[in-house]
């Protein structure tokens, strides 16, 4: 294993830092690193219906999109992140639990019992403190995951469009009240500088890595200016009535939004958005249902493997929101 941490605070160096390592790196690698005030969106998502904009412009917070599926998170330099870069033979299938529990194992030896909950949140006494996300090609996995030291959770639920459905899957009134921060349970001592320190004391003594240099070519120069683009940013337009057919979801395995325009019966635009994971283009899926009669459209869905664009979706439940049944 490598290990290298990111002095940067730049999100989109670190993300193409993160990306450029996935890609090109033969070894498995972990990193830790930490995003000046930012919202990065998942892979699927519109950014447009996740975040408050105004909120977001007025208080000159960055706006970033991952690689990975899942939901929009809030940086600041009270969070910590941290990335598993990996090569498993035994398949692709997203894993949480695989990547989690070194995580898992290193908040123990500082006293925290911490529990992977849901689809991807670590969890101390029933309160949030991480998100993860996970993203494979090939046999590389990358995975990687925020830890709440002493973030201000009030800015989190102010640039936020939080879906209710998730705080009313869980019973609970608000964002701030299912989230804690680490730093409440470790003491006052402990700062986030010292608890990126022991983090990185647990990695070294379980797996002995080489340390290594941040990689600063042109291909990760490259690759951050594609994430500081608008085009990367914003790939889907505001959700205008445009669209004649807008359906949303939420299942076990995330939201699915789904916006169509008609031409009669046919379909001539698709999008399609979620927190949802999966490993590919979601393009690939909304170029299959274009052209579609709605009668034609649980054949076109039957033809491909729904799951590796929706992971945990079928092409009967997506025809069935598609058609609102």
């Amino acid at each position: 294993m490598k290990f290298l941490i990111l002095d940067s605070r730049d999100p989109y160096f670190n993300l193409a830092v993160e990306e450029y390592l996935f890609l090109h790196e033969a070894d498995d690698v972990f990193m830790l690193w930490q995003n000046e005030n930012t919202v990065v969106v998942g892979k699927n998502q519109n950014a447009y219906a996740e975040i408050k904009m105004d909120v977001v412009r007025e208080r000159g917070i960055k706006i970033s999109r991952r690689i990975t599926g899942g939901g929009a998170v809030y940086h600041d330099l009270g969070n910590v992140n941290y990335s598993f870069i990996s090569t498993r033979k035994e398949g692709s299938d997203i894993d949480f639990k695989y990547f989690t529990d070194p995580i898992i194992e290193a908040l123990a030896s500082m006293g925290i019992k911490a529990e992977l909950s849901g689809r991807n949140d670590l969890l101390t006494d029933g309160r949030k403190f991480s998100g993860n996300a996970q993203y494979s090609q090939g046999e590389r996995t990358l995975h990687h995951g925020t830890l709440l030291f002493n973030a201000d959770l009030t800015v989190l639920s102010d640039v936020l469009n939080v879906d209710r459905s998730k705080i009313e899957s869980k019973a609970i009134a608000s964002v701030r009240s299912r989230v804690i921060n680490l730093s409440e349970l470790l003491g006052e001592d402990i700062t986030v500088e010292k608890f990126i320190e022991i983090l990185s004391e647990f990695v070294i003594k379980k797996y002995s890595p080489k340390i290594i240099d941040v990689p600063q070519n042109d291909a990760v120069m490259a690759l951050t200016r594609r994430n500081a683009s608008e085009e990367w940013i914003f790939p889907h337009k505001k959700i205008t009535s445009e669209y004649t057919i807008v359906r949303k979801e939420r299942y076990n395995f995330g939201i699915v939004e789904i916006y169509l325009q008609m031409s009669n019966d046919s379909i001539t635009k698709a999008t399609v958005c979620g927190d949802f994971f999966g490993v590919g283009d979601i393009s690939e899926l909304e170029a299959a249902l274009e052209g579609a009669r709605l009668s034609e459209v649980e054949a076109r869905l039957s033809a491909l493997l729904i799951g590796d664009y929706i992971f945990g979706a079928d092409a009967k439940t997506l025809c069935s929101l598609i058609l609102g049944e």
